[in-house]
């Protein structure tokens, strides 16, 4: 089987595209703790020491990975495991899981929503060198793809499709979806009330924001938005205030990585500034 892989928009993401179809009803986030019950394909990308996300597209396999592990060493595995997956016949996700995905009702509003993003928001944002496109819609939950100054246009944009589609409750970044264990320890817990908070309230009145991507083990991942984004005095903010807050909280914190996509085709994620 030749399998081609393509960057994703982080530093550790990348999608692999078999020569077979991988999930016809695609995008799907499978969570480590899932895989088992839902795909026999992520479950086996799992055991791969590294593998830290595992999205089953209609044609491929996005995998993010944590620090441990470069991409050298570990794609191999990957591959690896993708060949024996197609080569044992195991569906890529099993029957009884099937009854989570999009109903009818949830594919008109799909439909309805790539819509609106191909005529009214995509022209839009191109215009101002941005790009936006579907990664998922799940319970009013609707994640998207931003590049380049996209996101700061969310408001507008979510004021849009939620005006002409309004079984949408919340538009959000597509690395929201992703399994962040981290995010759910007393650690993560703590961060995230700091953020919201004290840090936030204190940078909104410029536009900006920020948010725990995740966690893992000694390190914090953060994400600057809006007025934050692109930012020239984007460093100085995060080591010199919003890092030692965090520090302060939890002591063992020793790094906290700025993950945003500072300048177009660029994006230092889970890389230290």
């Amino acid at each position: 089987m030749f399998i081609q892989t393509k960057p994703g928009d982080t530093a550790t993401e990348l999608e692999f595209f078999p020569t077979e179809k991988v999930h016809e009803n695609g995008p799907l986030a499978v969570a480590r703790e899932e895989a088992a019950k839902i795909s026999p394909l992520a479950a086996r990308l799992y055991e791969i020491e590294g593998v830290a996300a595992v999205t089953l597209t209609a044609d491929s396999i996005v995998i993010v990975k944590t620090d441990v592990r470069d991409w050298t060493s570990i794609r191999t595995e990957i591959f690896s495991a993708i060949v024996a997956h197609f080569n044992s016949g195991d569906p890529a996700v099993n029957d009884d899981a099937e009854g989570e995905e999009p109903g009818e009702f949830d594919a008109e509003v799909i439909d309805q929503i790539k819509d609106l993003l191909s005529t009214r928001i995509v022209p839009a944002v191109t215009q101002s060198g941005g790009d936006v496109s579907f990664h998922s819609y799940k319970n009013g939950k609707l994640f998207l793809k931003f590049q380049g100054p996209a996101f700061s246009m969310l408001t507008g944009i979510q004021n849009m499709l939620r005006h002409y589609i309004p079984e949408i409750t919340a538009v959000l970044d597509y690395r929201e979806s992703l399994p962040k264990p981290g995010l759910k320890t007393p650690e993560g817990i703590a961060i995230r009330k700091l953020l919201e908070e004290k840090v936030n309230p204190s940078i909104a009145a410029h536009g900006g924001r920020i948010t725990l991507v995740d966690l893992q083990k000694d390190r914090a991942y953060v994400r600057l938005d809006g007025g934050c984004q692109g930012c020239g005095m984007a460093d100085v903010t995060l080591k010199q205030g919003v890092a030692v807050e965090i520090q302060n909280l939890v002591p063992s914190i020793t790094e906290v990585l700025d993950v945003t996509d500072h300048a177009d085709g660029t994006n230092p994620y889970y890389q230290p500034s």
